[in-house]
């Protein structure tokens, strides 16, 4: 009896309905493969290829701007011939690349095979979207914020899968990574064939193509919501550079913030994202997290004249709210890019967020090392003002968006 209601409580967790399940188990494995090769990949093509670190930048660096426009194409191709079809063929094409990188022996030759990645990666990043929204139908909040807590949980077994690989620094254990990558993304198209064929809606009649690009609260978001997630990075990239350089705090603390950061957002998740269903939600979730980060960035710039045992306590407390913060920009995320696109173009708009987001991930690294870093203290004060101001024109935004959104048309009275 203990064990069956255990075994229900997990599934419901999982999922609400077998396409849910499916769904979150598929992004699961794909992104316990996704751990298992960014934490080792550099290392791989720099200690066991041996090519130049600046030779692997470049290749990845031009992988990135190919792959940048192919979400646009590929969220419409899923509008128009299904969102699962064109994941599982991207998903496809991933695995294929990931096992051809194990061949790589020049940077010719990993360039190439990294931009049909990032590609096929794009393309697939929409038609996921798009996929998303037809699964999770009923309680989509809830399902996008389960989505994510299993998205992170995935990466976390990765990452520890690969510390076990680069303890090892053996040739083998990195192609081990690789390969598991690639078998993560040939399980995961699996997985979605398990889905149902969801039929394709059908456009409005008379309906403009490129819709996405005449939407202005929709591009006006994708520019917020691009801006606002150089807020990863911060963690990622930034935080790290500050600890080692600024502040007294153990260089362990790095990996304390890396751990604490991701299981806050596992059990926090749903918690927080799945009441936030609404646009109108969204809004109010954006300026919240916008505040936070305004407490959070001050908290770490506030290390650097802190005592060694202060300055590390600081900033784990400052990792604490700024992975609040988090959880409040993806769950706005998620209710403002799903709640302003329609039905039947899903995928296009998906793609021209991705294109935002992806766009800002690529100017981060320059302004955060040239800007914040470069002011210090005061680059941070400046970092939190711009956090809290994209956050305060979230409510606006979004009642914006509501009211430009078509209203839905009536039928005639034909009884006469």
């Amino acid at each position: 009896m203990i064990k069956g209601s255990v075994a229900g409580r997990t599934g419901r967790m999982a999922g609400d309905g077998r396409p849910e399940r499916v769904l979150i188990a598929a992004s699961f494995v794909n992104r316990v493969g996704n751990g298992l090769f960014n934490a080792a990949s550099a290392l791989y093509f720099t200690q066991v290829v041996g090519l130049p670190a600046v030779q692997v930048g470049a290749a990845l660096t031009i992988a990135g701007v190919v792959g940048l426009g192919a979400g646009l194409p590929g969220g419409h191709l899923a509008d128009r011939r299904g969102a699962r079809t064109i994941t599982v063929v991207a998903l496809v094409i991933q695995a294929l690349a990931m096992v051809s990188l194990t061949l790589v022996e020049s940077w010719a030759a990993l360039t190439l095979i990294a931009t049909v990645d990032r590609v096929a990666a794009a393309a697939g990043d929409a038609a996921w979207g798009a996929l998303v929204v037809r699964v999770g139908t009923d309680r989509p909040a809830r399902f996008r914020a389960k989505l994510r807590t299993f998205v992170n949980l995935g990466v976390i077994l990765g990452t520890v899968g690969a510390g076990l690989a680069l303890a090892a620094d053996t040739r083998s254990a990195y192609v081990a990574l690789i390969t598991g990558n690639a078998a993560s993304f040939a399980l995961c198209a699996l997985l979605l064939l398990l889905l149902p064929r969801y039929p394709v809606l059908a456009a409005p009649p008379h309906g403009r193509r490129r819709l996405a690009f005449r939407d202005r609260p929709f591009l006006t978001f994708t520019a917020l919501y691009g801006a606002m997630g150089l807020q990863y990075p911060v963690v990622s990239l930034l935080l790290p550079i500050w600890i080692a350089e600024h502040t007294e705090a153990p260089h362990w603390t790095v990996a304390a913030l890396f751990a604490l950061n991701a299981a806050f957002c596992v059990l926090t998740q749903t918690r927080i994202g799945s009441r936030i269903e609404t646009p109108q939600d969204g809004g109010k979730a954006f300026r919240t997290a916008g505040l936070l980060f305004l407490v959070s960035c001050p908290m770490m710039a506030l290390a650097a004249y802190a005592p060694v045992w202060a300055a590390a306590g600081l900033v784990l407390a400052a990792i604490f709210v700024h992975s609040l913060g988090e959880v409040w920009e993806s769950s706005a995320g998620f209710a403002l890019g799903f709640g302003l696109a329609p039905d039947h173009a899903q995928g296009q708009y998906q793609g021209v967020l991705g294109l935002g987001f992806s766009a800002g991930q690529a100017l981060a690294p320059t302004i955060l090392t040239t800007v914040v870093l470069g002011l210090g203290t005061a680059g941070w004060l400046l970092l939190a003002l711009f956090f809290a101001t994209l956050g305060a024109a979230g409510p606006a935004l979004a009642r914006w968006g509501t009211r430009t959104r078509p209203r839905p048309e009536v039928p005639a009275d034909v009884t006469g």
